[in-house]
């Protein structure tokens, strides 16, 4: 195995581990805006701000308090 051929390998491997991970990206967008991931319709006296795991489930956010 050649240092190419190992780089390469390397590269591929870190490029599929990404791609595999791009499903959770909007989990963490949602976390950042002080949401929380929830199935099916956001509870009561909250709002929907986006979707977690690739916009199969809701993110939703409650109200600031004031």
């Amino acid at each position: 195995l050649s240092l190419g051929q190992f780089l390469i390998m390397i590269y591929l491997f870190l490029f599929f581990v990404v791609v595999s991970n791009a499903d959770f990206l909007d989990n963490i967008t949602c976390r950042r805006n002080f949401g929380f991931c929830h199935s099916g319709a956001c509870p009561f006296l909250t709002t929907r701000i986006g979707t977690c795991i690739n916009g199969k489930i809701n993110c939703c956010k409650r109200p600031r308090a004031r």
